[in-house]
């Protein structure tokens, strides 16, 4: 699990209703109510609309854009308005091969790159063995900048842990100088953090064994370190990333990552927190002293900090935009690396979400925040440098995406919400409309007699914060007749089930069922305050409200009280087996997919950044750990693991399955075998809540 949301993240959340394990249907379901209906009318829900939406290329003047339409390539010229077909379009422009092209050679889920070349493309530095290694571009004259790493004594140069890459999003562990001269790397001393054994290949005569140094809640961390080399004078410095303080869980430096040099080069960049990730300072080293400095502090000692916080360098390299969240709302500030901040850039009580540009020369700021009529609809906002002169920009009814003219006076607009599905337009620097671009074709989802999403509003657990759900209806949707209902959730903190984008009908709903998201005081985008309910409470909080999400559906005449499910994967496992241990009186049957089952057994950085560290929070970790209510067990249980999960291990699912058998109740469980962090087959899992909702009712 990742505490940002990374592309990785997006991904895992909207793909965690449809992964599967396996491509053929079970042997039951084909003869269960709702598979002909099933198989009829799903293959064709996710192409029944055309969406409106464009990807455009700007020219560099801003004069006219080019983008791809139903197989065509088309030009539109800003000027006179007019569109003029340019022939077939290239496939290789399409947003998903943009994508899949930027992500191929990223590498496996919580590893570092193992060499990187250097900027002027001369150079190459390698991890091997521990170390780290330089040699030409073509891997000639190769020679050791380390010596002292091992693999077997568990001290590494050039490479970070695999939690390391999970929860920080450390991919990189060397990172090159702007001018090629110097190299700076990690280093970690992992001598002491207790190893981790996955068994893989079980299905094979053989077997074999990953072994991993991996920090589960409350152990010893390894000791993290920066070094730069440098190539002309051959020189090693190591960098004092905790200002010469001793490694402990209170000092600032206790995580270090988020490395880049600065623009100039002149000074090594990295962020630093202490364990309990309630303090972050972006550091300034000097490459030549491993000096440093404080650039930013932020403290928010009633929670967390972010992490990450968006940065964008101005063109001077000495200016840069930063992302605070310290006056309890995500808004933007203006500093220089040696002069600390100039001026707040916001200071909205609602959510800042995305620089889109910075135009020095006219002295603006253009960037998407939550402004609309509810927080979940994205807007463009302009504002002056000084912080002077905000303006929204998009009309606050729909939900924006927007792609902005080199020039900054025009901009490409994709409108969407919930239930309207995307058309794009061009729009002035004003906000003024210039020229409708695309419509969203809804013949084919009209034909189906699909039916749109319906987003509603819930009340807490805690009677205080207003929250919202999402529910999909089938095709032959009858509100005279009762329907069983599924919620799919995810539910970690700072995600978010329910957005204003426009979205097809689940397929599921087409077996008969109801199928809903729901957002408890888990989500992102509403401000720190939010979150800071969850804190200390995960599996408690949001949980609570999902069932009081539920309940605020009963007095609708078609959902079945009486027949409701819940399924995930990783967290949504999480969310699924608490639902219906903590709320038997709601959930009647759950399929709980590689989910934590206790906190204790994951690992610490993501875990302790949300649930404090084990000692300041025993109560806490322990309501949430799940094998406490296996008593409490009365609907149908399904659980599945991978045996090869190296991300939730074996041991959640294990724990609760034994709690359960010395608890006297009965539960079915589906293994993965050889498999990670994945999902049980969707026929199956259909399977199972056919039999337990609808024919066993």
């Amino acid at each position: 699990m990742r505490s940002q949301k990374t592309v990785a993240r997006i991904i895992l959340i909207s793909l965690a209703v449809v992964l599967s394990i396996g491509a053929q249907a079970q042997q039951w379901i084909k003869d269960m109510p709702g598979y002909d209906q099933y198989q009829k009318v799903s293959p064709k829900i996710r192409n029944s609309v055309k969406p409106g939406r464009i990807s455009a290329t700007w020219s560099d003047d801003g004069k006219t854009f080019t983008y791809n339409q139903d197989g065509k390539k088309y030009e539109f010229n800003v000027k006179n308005k007019k569109l003029v077909e340019l022939g077939e379009a290239d496939p290789e422009e399409s947003p998903m091969v943009r994508y899949r092209r930027m992500y191929a050679n990223r590498p496996e889920r919580g590893r570092q790159y193992t060499e990187t070349k250097s900027p002027d493309e001369n150079w190459m530095a390698r991890y091997k063995n521990g170390n780290v290694y330089i040699s030409d571009a073509e891997g000639n004259n190769e020679f050791a900048v380390t010596t002292e790493g091992s693999v077997e004594k568990r001290i590494t140069f050039g490479t970070a842990t695999w939690v390391y890459g999970e929860e920080l999003d450390q991919i990189t562990a060397m990172w090159w100088s702007p001018d090629s001269k110097k190299l700076a790397f990690y280093s970690f001393d992992m001598s002491k953090v207790r190893n981790y054994f996955l068994q893989y290949e079980q299905t094979e005569i053989y077997d074999s064994m990953n072994v991993e140094a991996y920090t589960k809640v409350g152990a010893v961390n390894p000791v993290v370190g920066l070094m730069v080399y440098d190539r002309e004078t051959k020189k090693t410095t190591t960098v004092d990333v905790r200002d010469g303080l001793p490694f402990d869980n209170l000092v600032v430096g206790h995580y270090v990552y988020g490395i880049e040099w600065a623009p100039n080069g002149s000074e090594l960049l990295f962020h630093r927190t202490n364990r309990k990730q309630d303090i972050m300072e972006l550091t300034a080293a000097d490459p030549a002293s491993g000096k440093c400095r404080v650039v930013v502090r932020e403290e928010w000692p009633a929670s967390f900090v972010e992490n990450s916080p968006e940065m964008k360098f101005l063109e001077d390299g000495q200016r840069f935009i930063w992302n605070s969240e310290r006056n309890g709302f995500k808004n933007y500030y203006l500093f220089d690396l040696k002069k600390g901040l100039i001026n707040p850039l916001t200071t909205h009580e609602f959510e800042v979400a995305g620089i889109e540009k910075v135009d020095e020369k006219a002295g603006n700021l253009y960037y998407m925040a939550r402004s609309g009529d509810n927080y979940m609809k994205l807007q463009l906002h302009r504002v002056k440098l000084n912080g002077s002169d905000d303006v929204r920009l998009t009309d606050p009814a729909y939900n924006h995406a927007v792609q902005l003219s080199p020039d900054a006076k025009y901009f490409i607009d994709i409108a969407e919400t919930h239930d309207i599905a995307p058309f794009s337009r061009l729009v002035d620097a004003k906000g003024k409309v210039v020229a409708p671009l695309a419509e969203s074709d809804m013949t084919d989802f009209n034909e189906l007699g699909l039916k749109k999403t319906e987003i509603f509003t819930y009340t807490s657990a805690d009677g205080e914060t207003e929250l919202h759900g999402i529910l999909h209806f089938p095709s032959n949707f009858d509100p005279s007749k009762k329907y069983p209902v599924v919620l799919s959730n995810y539910g970690g903190p700072a995600t978010n089930g329910v957005r204003e984008t426009f979205t097809t009908p689940n397929p599921l709903t087409e077996y008969g069922f109801l199928v809903l998201s729901i957002d408890g005081r888990n989500a992102a985008w509403k401000g720190k305050k939010m979150l800071d309910k969850l804190y200390g409470n995960m599996t408690i909080v949001e949980q609570d409200d999902f069932a009081e999400g539920i309940k605020s559906l009963y007095n609708r005449p078609y959902v079945d009280k009486n027949r409701v499910g819940v399924f995930g994967t990783s967290y949504g496992g999480t969310t699924a087996a608490a639902c219906i241990l903590r709320h038997p009186e709601v959930f009647q049957a759950a399929v709980a997919n590689s989910g934590v089952m206790d906190w204790r057994n994951y690992d610490n950085i993501y875990t302790e950044r949300f649930m404090n560290l084990p000692e300041n929070n025993e109560k806490g970790y322990e309501a949430a750990k799940l094998a406490n209510y296996a008593n409490n067990l009365v609907g149908k249980l399904m659980i599945y693991y991978g045996t090869a999960d190296n991300n939730v291990h074996p041991s959640n699912s294990l724990q609760l399955i034994q709690a359960l058998q010395e608890a006297g109740k009965s539960f079915e469980v589906q293994v993965g075998p050889d498999r990670g962090h994945t999902a049980v087959n969707t026929e199956r899992m259909m399977e199972f809540f056919i039999q337990n909702l609808v024919l066993n009712k």
